[in-house]
Formats: structure tokens, C-alpha cells, sequence
């Protein structure tokens, strides 16, 4: 049997440090049994690596022995947690009926954090319409493959860039209506304009850099932006600039706004089982990368960062 132990600070000291302002907490030992890979953690430093994992000692009613939970642990195989936050993140339980013929690893995937990141960027933050033009960069990762699924099942029409004939064939396949290959045109805007003369309603925003100035031009009046990603600035070691673009998003009355997927925490189960509904209705499809083995972690990191691979990137421990 695995044993841990943690302890916290009760109080801060008041004067010299007394045994009472210590306690010793040890409430729920988690087991990774799946761990997530995005972009993103090169600017968190992997701390918010997200676990898909199994409860195997508790003193917690909540997550009681043999449930499964999402937690942000890190990169580590067990954690001790008191159930409430970790790295100031709340866990959150995997659906207690979760389908038998689902992997339970799309948990940290198309039905986990990439899933719901593209449910409520295109739900909350752009709040797309029925007929509405939509584009989507770095569109064959985790997120974009669902937010084009989500656009189709919503009635949008989706355009998708993506950095290989691979992976365009794979959107062409998701249902996608236009995608291109940003490595091999000539000009970025010449490949927007193709893709949609009329231009784009709404934006989903994962890469950054000249990417974002090419969408930014091709935006129609009263677009929406939603910034979920910055890719390409992810592992800049100089600053990058932008051209100002203060003119453009007056004279078309642009609205850009950043989010984060854990800022509609009341919605993520019914979320959750909206997503699972749609994928055994076969609205939407996923693939995933599995690497084996915990010591392959900044191997298969790097790989992912790389954009080589199809699917979302996932360890098994």
C-alpha cells in the first residue's frame, strides 16, 4: 500500500513557530492513472499537468475509494489532497456512470478540459449563431478538432488551418468546410480570403503571432474573438510584437476577449454529458496520442509541442 503524508500551515506564526500551527493532512491519496499534455504548460511550467486518476485511500465522503477524478497535480504519480483545491485549482470527479464503451482517458480529452475549452469559447465567449462563419487556427489540436465539431453541430460554417496534409485530410474527414495548410501558402491573407471572401464572424484563437494580425484583417463588422491560446509564443525566448491594431477593431467594432476553461465550473457536468451524448451519437469523434510509461513524460512533452503527431497527447501511467 502506497502512504503519504502532507503537512499545512494552520496559522502563521505568531512569534516562534508552535507545534499547534501545523496540521497533518492526508484526506485522499490519488493515483495517476492518465496524465494530459497541452501546449500550454510551457508557460505553466507543467504544474497544472491535468491527472486522470483513481482514488485509492480516502477519509473524504466526496471522492470515496475507486472513484475517478480530474485533478491539476502536476507531474507526479500519487497526491495527497484534503479534496478541496490543489495548486489553488479544485478537482472535480469523473460522471460516476461514465459510458462503459467510452476510454475513460477522453476524460482529459474531448470530454475533459479540450472538450468544454471549445464548448464555452464558442458558447459563452463568441456565442456563435446558426450560419455563422468561424475560423479556427492550430485546428487539428485537442481543442480546435472540437470547436469545428461543435461549429457543425451548431450550424456554423468552419474553416481550419492546420501545418500538414495529415492533419488537413483528418478535418476535411471531421466536417470541416475549408482548411488549409499555413506552412505551404504563399500569404496568409490569400489563404483567408480563399477560404472565405466574405470574411469571418467569429475567430477562435489558439496561436498568436502573425497568424492573429492575418485573422484580425479578415474579420467581418461586429466580430468576436475568443483567445484561447497562444502557441507560437509559448516558447519565444525575445518579445514578439504585433502591429497595433487599435484601427481595425474600432472602425469594425471588434470585441476580443481571453478566457479560461474553469471559469463556468457550475456548468462542466451537464457540459460534460453534452459532450458524451454528441459522441455516441457519433456528432463527434476524437483521437487520441497514448504514450506508456510515466518516465516518458518530457519525451512525449516534447514531441506534442513539436505538432507531429494526430490526436490529443496523453500518458498512461
Amino acid at each position: 500500500m502506497v502512504k503519504a503524508k502532507v503537512w499545512i500551515l494552520r496559522k502563521h506564526f505568531d512569534g516562534f513557530p508552535k507545534e499547534s500551527d501545523f496540521q497533518m493532512q492526508g484526506q485522499v491519496m490519488l493515483e495517476a492513472i492518465f496524465l494530459s499534455l497541452d501546449p500550454y504548460m510551457s508557460a505553466a511550467l507543467c504544474s497544472d499537468t491535468v491527472f486522470g486518476c483513481r482514488v485509492i485511500q480516502s477519509k473524504n465522503r466526496a471522492y470515496p475509494v475507486g472513484c475517478y477524478v480530474l485533478a491539476p497535480c502536476g507531474w507526479r504519480t500519487h497526491t495527497v489532497t484534503n479534496g478541496k483545491a490543489i495548486f489553488g485549482q479544485n478537482m472535480a470527479r469523473v460522471l460516476p456512470d461514465w459510458p462503459k464503451d467510452i476510454p475513460l482517458s477522453m476524460a482529459i480529452g474531448a470530454l475533459g478540459m479540450p472538450g468544454l475549452t471549445a464548448l464555452y469559447g464558442l458558447e459563452e465567449v463568441l456565442q456563435v449563431k446558426p450560419g455563422e462563419i468561424v475560423l479556427v487556427s492550430a485546428a487539428a489540436g485537442a481543442v480546435g478538432t472540437m470547436v469545428g465539431q461543435i461549429c457543425k453541430i451548431k450550424g456554423c460554417k468552419v474553416v481550419g488551418s492546420a501545418g500538414s496534409e495529415e492533419k488537413m485530410a483528418y478535418l476535411k474527414e471531421l466536417g470541416f468546410d475549408h482548411v488549409f495548410n499555413y506552412r505551404t501558402v504563399s500569404s496568409l491573407d490569400e489563404a483567408l480570403k480563399e477560404a472565405s471572401p466574405e470574411g469571418y464572424d467569429c475567430y477562435f484563437e489558439n496561436v498568436g503571432g502573425p497568424f492573429f494580425t492575418a485573422a484580425l484583417n479578415q474579420m467581418r463588422i461586429g466580430g468576436r474573438i475568443a483567445v484561447c491560446g497562444a502557441i507560437s509564443l509559448y516558447n519565444a525566448t525575445t518579445p514578439q510584437m504585433c502591429p497595433y491594431p487599435h484601427m481595425t477593431l474600432l472602425s469594425r467594432k471588434i470585441r476580443i476577449e481571453g478566457f479560461q476553461v474553469d471559469q463556468w465550473p457550475d456548468k462542466d457536468e451537464a457540459s460534460t454529458r453534452r459532450l458524451v451524448k454528441w459522441m455516441k451519437e457519433g456528432k463527434i469523434k476524437a483521437k487520441e496520442k497514448i504514450t506508456e510509461g510515466f518516465e516518458n513524460m518530457p519525451a512525449a512533452f516534447i514531441r506534442m509541442l513539436k505538432g507531429t503527431d494526430l490526436g490529443k497527447a496523453v500518458v498512461k501511467v
